[in-house]
């Protein structure tokens, strides 16, 4: 069907070439455009088949993943890639090197290059692909298949219902959102940010955390759904290109103006305010929201905490979280910030938000970074 998704997979197994496959066609919306064994052949393959978006190994003969993308960045290609990989389970800095080179996002492979248990990421990968890859149809003005569109396809069992993946999106936002709850107190100066993000993330905070004030004093405090091992490399590629000093949060950290911390993967980000200061906690406690680290569970820290004197924000992601807890945040006082639709690759926790009335303005991410640092900067 023209208007569905094309998928160009690049794997040097004949198997996961094969399995991956299967899980594409059997999604609503998504088609195998080709495959690939290197990156030698993606790139003879792609002006032929102009697909939309990449599945990419990192481990290849020939043409490695990496390589690939130091390629495609030098011809100019802008179709997204979604990086599935072994090595992002022991190399979290060639992961990150990646993500550098212009990959969008990734997955781990469940055991190994060979992963016959593929299928247990299935969900997750047939849902960045329709995210991602529906946001390349769409810049080029090519039409994306809705829910109510799709052929049901022969691998379809009668009467099943379409891939939830579709849900995970949703369709059309509210004309207009629910009325901004009432505050307990009027907002007050700027003294944290905190930021809750999922998938789109690495991509938008590369954008926020590059064109942030040197000057801005306020710590940032981050919730990017990643998984364990990852975050402390993600935390060190921010560093490296943002004004400000950016780390892996960590157990007992004193927060410091001109800092940003990021959550660690699998772990909840609370702060604890002394007189003096401001700790930081990790926690192992139970999943909120569907996540750990979740950005329910740190806004309602940071509100708790700091009342009136906090800016909220919440960025492209699938689900809702955040979306209750940034309420919060607003009801004592504090300012948020949501990402607008047009610039969200999935529209989903921003969306709750501004529906369930969260959001006190809206930002296209092109912007944030310089709305982030105006309302910060602000005496009331």
């Amino acid at each position: 069907m023209a208007d569905e998704i094309g998928v160009l997979i690049v794997d040097d197994s004949a198997l996961m070439r094969n399995l991956i496959g299967k899980m594409i066609e059997a999604t609503p919306g998504l088609v195998v455009a080709e495959k690939a064994m290197n990156g030698n052949f993606a790139l003879q393959k792609i002006p032929r088949v102009n697909p939309d978006v990449i599945c990419l190994d990192l481990e290849m003969p020939e043409m490695t993943g990496i390589e690939f993308l130091k390629e495609r960045r030098k011809q100019g290609i802008d179709i997204p890639v979604i990086i599935l990989s072994s090595i992002a389970a022991k190399g979290a800095a060639i992961t990150m090197e990646a993500l550098s080179l212009g990959a969008s996002d990734f997955i781990q492979k469940p055991s190994g290059s060979i992963s016959e248990d593929i299928h247990t990421v299935a969900d997750h990968l047939t849902s960045l692909l329709i995210a991602y890859g529906g946001q390349h149809r769409r810049s080029k003005g090519k039409k994306v298949l809705t829910p109510t569109e799709y052929t049901k396809k022969p691998e379809q069992e009668e009467g099943k219902k379409p891939s939830h993946t579709f849900g995970l999106f949703g369709g059309p936002a509210k004309t207009e959102p629910a009325p901004l709850p009432a505050q307990v107190r009027k907002p007050g100066n700027i003294e944290v940010i905190a930021i809750g993000i999922s998938t789109g993330g690495p991509d938008a905070l590369r954008v926020v955390f590059a064109n942030l004030d040197a000057d801005l004093k306020q710590p940032i405090l981050v919730v990017q759904h990643m998984p364990a091992g990852f975050t402390l490399e993600f935390a060190k590629s921010l560093d490296r290109i943002s004004p400000l000093n950016v780390k892996e949060a960590e157990e007992g950290d004193k927060l410091t103006p001109g800092w940003a911390y990021i959550a660690q993967g699998n772990k909840h980000l609370e702060i604890e305010r002394r007189s003096a200061s401001a700790i930081l906690h990790l926690s192992d406690a139970p999943l909120v929201s569907g996540h750990r680290p979740s950005a329910d569970v740190l806004f309602a820290s940071v509100a708790m905490a700091y009342t009136n004197h906090v800016l909220g924000v919440i960025m492209t992601g699938m689900g809702r979280d955040g979306a209750q807890q940034l309420g919060t945040i607003y009801k004592e006082g504090g300012i948020t910030l949501g990402q607008d639709e047009k610039t969200a690759i999935v529209y989903g926790m921003p969306r709750v938000a501004w529906e369930l009335g969260h959001v006190t303005e809206q930002v296209p991410l092109e912007k944030m970074s310089r709305r982030i640092c105006e309302v910060a900067k602000t005496e009331r």
